[in-house]
């Protein structure tokens, strides 16, 4: 390529300096002519006026094709939330301090008749300038010798509205040019819709939609034709709606229109005559706030969201909002008086995760001690007790455990961590299922722990919960506990995707990729088109938690709701944060997810504040004003195997499980352990000793199946557990091996770290030493780094007060078994 040449005129060439195209310049391409020969410049070279006249068309095309300002609108709206069939929620003032809803592209029937009766009659017909209303507006204006009439179409309003234009004759006829320029581009009804959403209707309102809520509590098309002929005649002299002596100039005019609109033969004359009965809009109502805190989420969001416009369609219902609202206005009533001042509740349709209800907070602005702006329902909280049936669907579903396996439940203090069940007492051992729905404290660490708090972490996020912002290490085994915060947005959320896995397994036989999500408050299609065998929980486990939790004894109720054919059956969960800080219930059906919080915004712990006796009876008052049903979920058998299941430990059965029971169970049921508490124990001929080679020969042996639990765990089921046979003693003369010790300690464990408390009299406090033996009766003597403190028989228990520093408790019980634990107590000064 040779580049571009440019070669210039020669000094004897005259090129007319108004020809801006110098025709006469000659630029080679690859040493090709392109422009100089052409017929088209040739021609324009000869009549240059022609040229000019040209250019000037084509700047006033493209002025014409670009006089509009994009967008034609440009001021702040107020942020507008509706319910899912389009009722007002609530609205904010536009930053600019105006009511002014969004744009809507739907303008009633009764406006359009009365505004282009009452504004431009000719609207429908003109292309944006009426010729004949301009011609008698300047007639009008020389005859009075002022301006007394615009000749405006609602077209050169919408432009006026949009431009802002001082009125002068030039800014007149530019208005004409740009009405007609959005006559090409938009259809009538665009035009009366922008003409709908930005004309003033008084003071500081702008556009129907809002003028119509604001005058009279309702939306514009619920107005009946009086109401909508004083909202049409409004525009042209917004200041007539204020009280005084205007008031009547507004009345005239509405009849005014009225008349003209039966005259057109729109309305007839008993429509007429009762419209100018119906009394003229008064001051300005306050709007619905049936939604304030959802409102200002989605202020909050709004920035980050794809959507431009500040108007919402929410997947709220209006009714049941309202209805919960007035549940939790009536409850706070009653838990003011214990100061307990807030109170939240979230509503979601379990299939979309949809939001039905949401109430952030009650809502009393006027009293700001109560805080009730804040929206609890979106703000991290201690979950107390709530995340247990997340833990027992996990164990199941990786196959630790299976619904009925027996969890220990004994004085437990792991790295320092000393968890106590709500009633500080013990059962020794509990099935899992039992444990969940009493919400064991104990049995749910000792889970977490099997399970490891990193594995529960992970699922956590997984399932939803994104308030987990600190590494797993961070919370360790407290997570189970209400060592972490999540909201009652997403903790509820969570609960939707378990019973959304559970009902999809069952219609489809599959899991969907989005089972667990999000829940929402906006219309979003969901996408059901991917799906996956291996979800993050099976439908097995899901099932088996929800089984668990129904099993909860309702507030109130005791177990009597069972014999009611007409009560609805509910999977929930109660949880307390530490402190009584937070009260939590959350209740689970096929169909819907009910989750409410008590508590207050500052954080203060109050006596009895806690989920049974706060938030459970809301939940079920609540679960009151939705559909009735005693559809359950079905219990997805695909997804289960049948497995022979030990009847005391609730594991698979082993060689010694004497009662075996065939059970279903979660498909990761397969992987759980085999029973280890029952074995073959062999006895002398009088089934009182225990006996073994050593003492008796095999001829002279009874074997026997037997259900032996450790002698922790052993000393505190037995108490609860009648039917527990104790195993029998040893004979004297037989030997005893160290798996077969029949003593244990309680507290310490091997390894602890204890820090012992200074008493109030500045006196180091003493620690409480627990013990268990089999043999009732059994005399037991302790000993701390080798020296003697005392002895205790049938309840073994000791006061010590050690010093700062390692330590070596060691037990001997009256037979010479020994049992040995090493601990360490913590010095608050060093630290160590």
């Amino acid at each position: 390529m040779t580049g571009i040449q440019a070669t210039f005129p020669r000094k004897d060439c005259f090129v007319p300096r108004n020809d801006v195209l110098y025709i006469n310049w000659r630029y080679k391409l690859a040493g090709a002519d392109m422009i100089r020969d052409h017929q088209f410049f040739k021609y324009l070279r000869k009549r240059p006026k022609t040229s000019i006249t040209a250019v000037i068309l084509l700047i006033a095309v493209i002025a014409f094709a670009f006089c509009l300002p994009r967008p034609l609108f440009n001021s702040p709206t107020s942020y507008v939330i509706d319910d899912d069939s389009g009722q007002l929620l609530g609205a904010a003032i536009a930053s600019d301090g105006q009511w002014r809803f969004p744009y809507s592209d739907s303008v009633p029937d009764k406006f359009k008749q009365c505004i282009i009766a009452f504004e431009d009659k000719r609207f429908l017909h003109h292309f944006g300038v009426d010729p004949l209303a301009f011609g008698r507006a300047i007639r009008q204006n020389l005859k009075s010798k002022r301006v007394s009439s615009g000749g405006s179409t609602l077209t050169m309003q919408v432009i006026r509205l949009a431009t802002h234009h001082n009125r002068t004759v030039w800014n007149k006829l530019l208005e004409m040019v740009m009405a007609t320029r959005l006559e090409i581009s938009n259809s009538k009804n665009e035009i009366l819709a922008l003409y709908a959403s930005n004309a003033p209707f008084g003071g500081n309102v702008i556009g129907l939609n809002a003028a119509s809520w604001r005058y009279f509590g309702r939306g514009p098309n619920k107005l009946s034709w009086g109401e909508m002929a004083a909202m049409a005649v409004l525009p042209n002299a917004p200041a007539l709606v204020h009280p005084g002596k205007n008031r009547k100039v507004l009345l005239k005019k509405r009849n005014q229109l009225l008349d003209k609109l039966c005259t057109l033969k729109i309305i007839d004359q008993s429509t007429a005559d009762l419209a100018k009965l119906e009394p003229m809009p008064d001051k300005p109502l306050p709007l619905p706030q049936l939604a304030p805190h959802l409102l200002e989420r989605f202020k909050a969001e709004h920035p980050a969201k794809s959507i431009s416009a500040t108007r919402l369609k929410t997947t709220l219902k209006a009714g049941l909002q309202q209805q919960v609202a007035e549940i939790l206005e009536r409850n706070h009533r009653i838990l003011k008086a214990n100061q307990i001042n807030n109170i939240a509740a979230v509503v979601l349709d379990v299939e979309t995760g949809a939001t039905i209800a949401y109430v952030g907070n009650i809502f009393h602005p006027q009293d700001a001690g109560l805080e009730s702006s804040v929206d609890v329902a979106n703000a991290p909280r201690s979950p107390g007790s709530t995340l247990k049936p997340l833990l027992y669907a996990s164990m199941l579903h990786d196959g630790f455990i299976l619904p009925n396996t027996l969890i220990a439940d004994i004085p437990t203090q792991i790295a320092g961590y000393h968890p106590e069940n709500f009633d500080l007492g013990y059962d020794g051992a509990v099935p899992a299922s039992r444990a969940l729905a009493r919400s064991l404290n104990v049995p749910a660490v000792k889970m977490l722990q099997k399970y490891k708090y990193e594995r529960f972490y992970e699922v956590l996020k997984k399932a939803g919960i994104t308030t987990l912002t600190q590494p797993a290490d961070h919370y360790g085994l407290s997570l189970i506990l209400g060592g972490c915060e999540n909201t009652l947005w997403e903790l509820t959320g969570a609960y939707a995707g378990m019973a959304r896995v559970l009902n999809h397994y069952n219609q489809t036989g599959y899991y969907y990729d989005d089972d667990f999500h999000a829940p929402v408050y906006q219309s979003v299609k969901a996408d059901k088109s991917s799906k996956e065998k291996n979800g993050l929980l099976d439908a097995g486990s899901i099932y088996y938690t929800f089984q668990a939790m129904e099993e909860v004894m309702r507030p109130g109720e005791e177990m009597l709701w069972q014999q009611f054919g007409s009560t609805q059956r509910i999977a929930w969960k109660t949880g307390t944060s530490f402190g009584f800080r937070d009260g939590w219930a959350i209740g689970v059906t096929p169909k819907y997810v009910v989750g409410v919080w008590v508590g207050n915004t500052t954080g203060e712990g109050r006596p009895n504040l806690t989920g049974i006796n706060t938030a459970a009876p809301v939940l079920f008052e609540i679960f009151r004003q939705l559909p009735v049903t005693r559809e359950w979920f079905k219990a997805p058998v695909n997804a289960m195997v049948k497995v022979d299941v030990c009847r005391e430990s609730g594991q698979r059965a082993g060689e010694y499980c004497e009662h075996i029971d065939p059970t279903w169970v979660p498909a990761g049921g397969l992987k759980s352990p085999v029973c280890p508490y029952h074995q073959l124990v062999h006895l002398d001929l009088t089934r009182k000793w225990q006996v073994n080679t050593d003492c008796e020969s095999p001829e002279r042996m009874v074997h026997q199946k037997w259900f032996v639990l450790p002698p922790s765990m052993e000393y505190y089921y037995k108490a609860r557990n009648y039917q527990y046979r104790t195993l029998p003693p040893f004979r004297s003369d037989c030997g005893v091996s160290d798996k077969t010790l029949p003593m244990e300690v309680i507290y310490p464990k091997d390894d602890a770290k204890i820090y012992i408390p200074i008493e109030a009299d500045g006196t180091r406090g003493r620690m409480i030493c627990n013990a268990a033996h089999r043999q009732p009766g059994m005399k037991v003597f302790w000993h701390l780094d080798d020296q003697y403190i005392g002895e205790t028989k049938d309840y073994h228990q000791v006061a010590i007060n050690p010093q700062p520093g390692p330590h070596v408790l060691t037990l001997v019980d009256g037979t010479g078994s020994t049992v040995k634990v090493r601990f360490s107590v913590l010095d608050k000064d060093s630290g160590k």
